[in-house]
This record gives C-alpha cells, structure tokens and sequence, in this order.
C-alpha cells in the first residue's frame, strides 16, 4: 500500500514537473509551492506523537482523517438504504420534508419493508372503513382539580429549549404552532421572546434548574413562577422529571454560550456556567411530587399541571400511583418520553443503554394507573421518535391520548439529520448560536413548513383510523396492532401484554405485579433500598413452574394461551373500544 501511494506520488510529481515545462515558469513556482507545503507536512507528520499512522505513513495518513470526516455524510446519501437509516430512516425524514413542503408524500411500486421479519407490525383496517372527521379530534386535559382544562391537539412540538435551539427556529415552530393551534411545548429554557412572538399556545416546562422561575441560589421560586403562569399564553405547566434521551442525568450549559439573550430568559448571570442537576430541589419522594403538582396548579389559576420522565423502574411508577392515592392528588396528564428520544447532547452510552422504550414505558404508566384506578383522571401523553401519522395511531392503541415530537419538527424547519447539534455547527440554522448560521433560517418561511407538516401527519392519522374504521380515537384497542413474533405467526397487543382491570392493584394484584405493587412506597424512589434478589421470589410466585418462559416479564400475561389470539380469532363483547383509557 505505502509503495503504490508513493508510485502515485513520483508520477503526480513528474506529471507537474512536465506540466510547469510547457506551461512556463510560473508553474515552477506553483509546483515549487507545493513540493515545500508537502515536505513541511512530512517533517510534521515524522516528528508529532499524538498519531501514530501519520508518523507511519506520513502525508497519505491525512487521507485516513479526511474520509472519516465525511463517513456520515457518505452513509446517508451513499450507503444507507430507504428504510434502514438512523435515528430516522431516508423515508420518514422524506415524508417529513414533502409534508413540510405541503407537496405530494405518496410513493410508487409497494413497500420496501420486509413484512416478514421479526417485530414487524401492522394495523387491521376494517372491511367497512368509515370517512374521516371533518375537524380532526382533539384531547380535553384536566382533571378534577383542574379549573382551566385544555383541548389539545393528537401532535405537538415537543421539549425544545431556546438555547438548544436557535432565535429563529424557536420562532418559526412558534409561528407554525400559532397557525395550527397546537402546543408549542417550551423545554426547560424558559420561555423566552421568541415563544411568545406569534401568541401560539404554550406549556411552560419546569426543570431541575428552575429556569424563569429560581431564586439567586438555584431554588424554585413560588412569586416568579406565579407571574409568569397567570400569562394567557401558558395554557398548561410540565415539570421535567428526566429526558429520554438522558434519563437520571443533568445538564451544563457552558458560561461561553450563556448569551444575553439566553441569561435573560433563564435568569441567570451572562457568561456563568448554567448547570440542571440530575435530580429536583423541590421535591424528593412520590408524595412530595404530587404536592409540588398541587402547588404549581393553585399558583397558576388552576391550569393544568403534569409532569414528564423516561420510565426506569415499575416501582417507581407504582410509587407515584401509591402516592396520588393517599394525597388524593393526581396531574392532569403525563407525558412518557421513551428511552428513543433525542436531545442536543448526551454521553452515547446513555442514549443507548438506559432508560425503557416507548413502548414498554407506555404500557407500564397505563396499565399502572389503570390497576389503580387512576386513569380515568389522567391523560397520557408521548414523546419519542412521533414522526408520522402510523407514529401516533400506534401509540394511541397502545393506551397514548396525544402525542409530542421534537426531531420531526426540527425536520419540517429544515433539519437535515446532521446529527451536529452540540458542536454550535448545524448546517441549516436550526441548532446552534452562530449568527452566520442562523440567518440561513427563513422564519417566515419555515413557519409555514411546520404548520403544513403538523396539518398533514395529523389528517394521515386520522385516516388511518377511519380505515380502521374508527372515528374516535377512543375507539382504538389493542386488537387492531399486530406484531410478528416469529416466521410463522403474528399476536395482537391484547394477547401478547398483560391489560389490568380498573382497580386489579387494589383489589387483587396479578403475580407478575404482586411484588413490585408490594415494594413501591409514596415516600421513596428508587430500588437501592429493597431486596437486591427479588426475581428468585418472582419466578416462582410469577410462574408456579418453569415451563413457562415469559412468566417473569413484566407485561406478559403467563394465564393466557398463545392459541386464543390466533389470525382466525372471532371479536367477542370483550373487544369493546377501551373507555376512559382502558384496554379492549
């Protein structure tokens, strides 16, 4: 390899050498240039000793460095195929753009899917499909104790900080909400000027830092959060609990990029660190969670209060539904962010290894507060990787009443998947704080993209429903989405999960819950302080026996009998549309 590469190089020099003869001596000069540049790099190259390939192969190592620099610009557009792309594949961010562009999404010739492979899924249409809502359905939010409830849209611009995000794409997705009528969720930033720019409808997101509303020492601040929520743009309040994409971790917002305009909407000093800790100041335990719920809603009117987190351990969940019931205190939604969420920055081995999926963190929340009896006071929603109409049907079967989505809406403002959000370098102005950057980004322009994105997905979802033969997303049941669970046959989600009963945790837990419901404490987060080794216990009081190779999941329904889910199966009165949130 080193002997071609200096072939090359001989005949490269030859080649000018005879070049500069017949073109004059100017081109000796140029030549002459060159050679010294290369011989500079040479000398470098052999005396640096921080890489070892360019001490090795001086000069063409460099060749090394410069194609790794392009690799992820060479797989997207040269290697990675229609349906197989990370985080989102070619067809979505394509759908997404032509949807944004309020152009044509359709596609010729049938799908590129394998419909045959393991976890694919799919719908049921009905053989009577129904036409589609003239208006598309919306959510009422709030509870008992709410005294503003809020109709919310099936999809959502989900949490997205200014700071994260640049002046302009903040005002653009504001502008787009505003058009639309759906929430502009504001991240744990703050609400800044350019939230409130087009008046769209805001849910304020309250971190661990408290930003907009602390006190000098970092603490919440009752008085300024007060002040801000009584702002007829904030319809609702979301307290940050974790992220997807970071779950259990915090945040640090280096002093260079603290701007004036970001000190301001965070209220902290200009060029200071800006730190969000792992963990709330203002609440320790499930019961005090519910209490800050409470005092949050009274502070602003009786607005309605959730709060959003990336399911870990069921305890956990179980704690917070222990806790609801002996405050007598319950959100007026959750929001599940699935461990596929994104985020401006986070260390890889987070975003790949902690936190539950979206599906199975939908499924536990649900399921828990339907064996509590609570979920006929709450509303779920999602966040997490919600690009498409199919994104949101799905999760609605799976127990959703609205959806929340970020990337996708970074998408319809021109996101191009760059997937350089934290290097301040984002191609199209979206992420980052470099004006240069940022002017490429047309606000008025890319407003209109977000809205027409929005409008689309939403009326794909809702046909997709009406060819289910559904009119009301209430109508949905978990009969109508089907997995494949091997080469040979498909299970529907009423089958393959466990569904509780209202009431099932109060009156007579199932085995495969008993222990958790057991152990989760309205005082106390976390599993440090329990049994270390309560899976022993689990397997035989979950199972009876070990034939069984699901009876320890936490979702799997071990009574069952795979059989009684089969293709051929007949709807029976059971199959009813789940109301108030309950499973078909």
């Amino acid at each position: 390899m080193v002997a071609f590469f200096l072939l090359i190089g001989i005949l490269l020099l030859v080649f000018g050498i005879g070049f500069a003869y017949l073109t004059g001596p100017w081109a000796f000069v140029v030549l002459g240039v060159i050679v010294v540049g290369l011989l500079g790099v040479l000398i470098y190259d052999l005396t640096q000793r921080k890489h070892a390939i360019l001490r090795n192969y001086p000069i063409i190592g460099h060749i090394r460095y410069m194609l790794e620099s392009i690799r992820p610009e060479m797989q997207q557009y040269f290697i990675e195929r229609n349906y197989d792309g990370r985080p989102f594949d070619r067809d979505t961010r394509s759908m997404v753009y032509a949807r944004a562009k309020g152009q044509d999404d359709h596609k010729a010739f049938g799908t590129e899917r394998d419909i045959r492979a393991l976890g694919y899924e799919y719908f049921l249409q009905s053989a009577a499909p129904v036409a589609p809502p003239e208006n598309p359905p919306k959510v009422t939010i709030g509870g008992p104790d709410c005294r503003q409830p809020y109709k919310i849209s099936l999809l959502n611009i989900s949490s997205m900080s200014f700071g994260a995000l640049s002046d302009n794409a903040v005002l653009a997705m504001n502008k787009g909400a505003a058009m639309g009528g759906f929430v502009h969720e504001t991240g744990e930033g703050g609400i800044t000027k350019y939230h409130l720019e087009y008046g769209a409808d805001l849910f304020w997101e309250i971190g661990s830092g408290y930003f907009g509303c602390r006190n000098d020492d970092g603490t919440f601040s009752p008085e300024r959060f007060a002040e801000k929520a009584q702002w007829p743009q904030v319809k609702g309040i979301l307290i940050k609990v974790s992220q997807g994409a970071k779950p259990g971790l915090g945040g640090v917002l280096p002093g260079a990029k603290v701007t004036p305009a970001i000190a301001e909407a965070r209220e902290v000093p200009v060029g200071e660190d800006c730190i969000s800790p792992a963990s709330h100041s203002a609440f320790t335990t499930p019961r005090e969670l519910m209490e800050f719920v409470a005092q949050l809603r009274e502070l602003s009117n009786g607005k309605p209060v959730g709060y959003k987190f990336c399911v870990g351990s069921r305890v956990d969940v179980l704690a917070m539904c222990k806790a609801m019931l002996e405050t007598g205190i319950t959100p007026d939604f959750i929001i599940i962010d699935g461990a596929e969420g994104g985020t401006g920055a986070a260390p890889l081995e987070y975003e790949d290894t902690v936190g539950a999926p979206l599906t199975e963190g939908l499924m536990v929340v649900h399921n828990a507060l339907v064996g509590a009896g609570l979920r006929s006071r709450i509303k779920l929603g999602v966040a997490g990787k919600i690009a498409l109409g199919s994104d949101i049907v799905k999760r609605l079967i799976q127990g959703a009443d609205f959806a929340m989505s970020a990337r996708a809406m970074m998408m319809a403002t021109g996101c191009i998947q760059a997937q350089k959000c934290h290097t301040n370098e984002c191609p199209v102005g979206v992420a980052t704080q470099n004006p240069r950057l940022v002017r490429a980004l047309d606000v008025e322009d890319k407003g209109n993209r977000v809205y027409n994105y929005h409008k689309l997905t939403v009326k794909e979802a809702v046909q997709l429903m009406a060819s289910m033969g559904v009119d009301d997303t209430r109508k949905l049941n978990p009969r109508m989405l089907r997995r494949r669970v091997d080469h040979l046959g498909t299970r529907s989600y009423a089958s393959m999960f466990a569904w509780l009963r209202p009431g099932q945790l109060l009156e007579d837990p199932p085995k495969t819950w008993a222990l958790d419901w057991r152990d989760a404490s309205a005082d106390a987060f976390g599993l440090a302080d329990l049994d270390p080794f309560p899976h022993l216990r689990e397997y035989e009081n979950a199972s009876g026996s070990s034939k069984n190779s699901h009876a320890v999941h936490p979702m799997y329904y071990p009574e069952r009998d795979d059989e009684q889910d089969s293709v051929k199966t007949e709807a029976k009165a059971s199959d009813a549309p789940r109301p108030e949130g309950q499973p078909g």
